[in-house]
């Protein structure tokens, strides 16, 4: 069973040179769905520094982590706070996902839609120092394993669960899923061999990859990730091979957009607009893309809103397929 991913082209704004007929007046929270050391902790962190250092805007951006309630506290905050030009989120799947499986009263139509700023992967890791160096020892493994491997992931229900589901269809493994705070939290429990494997992005187990902790099986994409530097002493994100190159047809892509609440005023959208075009075009985010094998995107206005209704759409068929919409 294959995972289909929506991809869009990439779009550019052109804003007039006058200048923008709103700023911000006082600091702006960039707010994060999720813990500490997470892929969107660490890409709001990204930002806030870019903004900084090239002095895009003048009042300062602070990192609002609210990861609480597998992510609900972000989205009801962001509901909350209609017509508050000081709040972005940065978002990602949870803004799909998380109101099919917990039914909590949140659709992103109701925010701003600003930008989309990249695509996120995710790999299959094992720890280094388990027997199974590639996908099809893994997968055998898997399916010896009892009691069942234990996957450590992000939360339930969410992207890296839903993955887990359908490697178990594809393949005929059975996982423990074991659901966890953030992305850097499942890093530290796949290092101490607390669990056998997850499906971190890349950035989230980048450092203890880099230390020869954990192994980078597969990416779950069509195609091999594009950079080709050398990240530990021997592979470069591109040395990682497909899942689909190693027999396991499965493929998701993840969006990271930016939203303001709703009821905000089309000059102060349009301020965002243009603060996060100029973000994408700093060495930091270039930088960034790099080194977290990110896809770099910059999607905005007709182009964002139609990749958004049909990534909703993949993704609440994906969530039924896996058995995950609340009744």
């Amino acid at each position: 069973m294959t995972i289909r991913v929506v991809t869009a082209g990439l779009a550019a704004l052109a804003l007039s040179g006058s200048a923008l007929a709103w700023e911000p007046t006082k600091p702006v929270e960039i707010v994060v769905a999720a813990g500490a050391g997470g892929a969107s902790d660490q890409m709001a962190r990204m930002m806030q520094a870019a903004i900084q250092k090239n002095s895009l805007m003048k009042q300062p951006m602070v990192v609002s982590l609210k990861g609480g309630a597998s992510g609900a506290e972000a989205l009801m905050y962001m509901k909350s706070s209609a017509g508050d030009p000081n709040r972005v989120l940065i978002a990602y799947s949870l803004i799909y996902m998380l109101p099919l499986s917990a039914k909590i009263p949140f659709n992103w139509r109701e925010l701003t839609p600003v930008s989309v700023v990249a695509l996120d992967q995710f790999i299959l890791w094992d720890n280094t120092t388990l027997p199974h160096a590639n996908v099809k020892d893994f997968i055998a493994a898997a399916k010896a394993a009892n009691p069942p491997f234990k996957m450590g992931g992000t939360g339930s229900k969410r992207e890296d669960h839903v993955l887990t589901v359908f490697i178990e269809k594809k393949t005929g493994a059975k996982f423990a899923y074991l659901p966890y705070k953030s992305g850097g939290e499942a890093a530290t429990q796949l290092v101490g061999n607390h669990t056998q494997s997850n499906v971190n992005n890349p950035s989230e187990n980048l450092e203890v990859w880099r230390a020869g902790q954990v192994r980078a099986l597969c990416v779950f994409d069509k195609e091999r990730i594009q950079y080709k530097s050398k990240v530990t002493d021997k592979q470069s994100w591109n040395d990682v091979p497909t899942c689909k190159e190693e027999g396991l047809d499965v493929q998701y892509l993840m969006l990271r957009a930016m939203f303001l609440p709703g009821k905000v005023t089309a000059d102060q959208a349009a301020f965002y607009v243009e603060l996060f075009r100029k973000v994408t075009q700093t060495a930091e985010y270039k930088e960034y893309m790099e080194k977290q094998a990110l896809k770099p995107i910059f999607l905005t206005g007709k182009d964002m809103l139609k990749f958004l209704e049909e990534d909703d759409a993949l993704n609440k068929s994906l969530m039924t397929e896996a058995g995950f919409v609340a009744n």
